[in-house]
């Protein structure tokens, strides 16, 4: 038999209680003991087993849980058993509800998630990168959202920017002397968004990368005639795919992004 054995409650992982168990069984070198980790308890039966198993050795419970009527039924045993608890929530709830003044909405499972929530938008925004640009058409068929436009249209960080938000978004530039993939064709037209200019938008928007490059500005990439083609060609493929179509040549990012999101939520529900 251990010296001790701590019993590790959580709504959660109970990989804070676990390692404040270890950090302070720690100052006793000597001690032999065992660390139990019970994650995700969702019911009071899951209690009472714990308990059960529990009672008659030395064991101490430490516990991390928000609802109510389980921090009441773990107190209650602990006095039924005479077994010490440690509620490591009660205390930083208690003050920071005294500094803002507003009770806990002790809803169990938000910090897993905030962190899904995080890890999706990191998934997302590695999609992004992989299917920017056209690079892969596989991208198409599994994007949230498909972005088609001609080059200067805001594609790459309108994808970034939806990536941000858990959006899965691929980018296919439209250029008269490229084919295709048939992937576009196939893919739902209401997860499509085309982005359309006017030529002197366009126009002004080219030269100044051109500048940026320090590539003279007479190049064919900012003409008149090859601007007015490309936007005749993207209009075109837009109609043909039947997609919803944006006019980006006013209009930030963070509001083109926010007219598509509206769209995209209003069709389909999140991931």
């Amino acid at each position: 038999m251990y010296d001790i054995t701590i019993f590790v409650l959580s709504d959660s992982i109970g990989e804070t209680g676990s390692k404040l168990a270890r950090a302070s069984v720690a100052q006793f070198p000597d001690c032999s003991y065992e660390i139990k980790r019970y994650p995700y308890i969702l019911s009071t039966s899951q209690i009472d087993d714990i308990f059960n198993e529990a009672k008659g050795i030395p064991a101490i419970i430490i516990y991390s849980t928000v609802v109510t009527e389980h921090i009441a039924h773990i107190e209650q045993l602990a006095k039924e058993f005479d077994i010490p608890t440690i509620d490591i929530m009660k205390k930083p709830l208690k003050a920071i509800a005294k500094i803002l003044k507003e009770n806990p909405v002790r809803e169990s499972g938000i910090l897993r998630k905030m962190d899904e929530a995080y890890f999706q938008t990191v998934d997302a925004i590695e999609f992004a990168v992989k299917y920017d640009d056209g690079k892969d058409p596989r991208g198409i068929r599994k994007a949230d959202i498909c972005l088609v436009g001609i080059s200067r249209t805001s594609k790459t960080p309108l994808s970034m920017y939806l990536a941000n938000k858990g959006y899965f978004v691929a980018n296919v530039p439209l250029v008269p002397e490229a084919k295709l993939s048939d992937e576009l064709y196939k893919k739902e037209k209401e997860r499509i968004f085309g982005l359309t200019t006017n030529v002197e938008t366009m126009m002004k928007i080219r030269e100044e990368r051109l500048i940026a490059l320090g590539l003279p500005q007479n190049s064919l990439y900012s003409e008149v005639d090859r601007i007015e083609e490309e936007i005749e060609y993207a209009d075109k493929i837009m109609k043909e795919l039947g997609c919803d179509v944006i006019d980006v040549s006013s209009k930030a990012v963070e509001e083109t992004a926010s007219i598509i999101i509206e769209t995209y939520e209003k069709r389909f529900s999140r991931r």
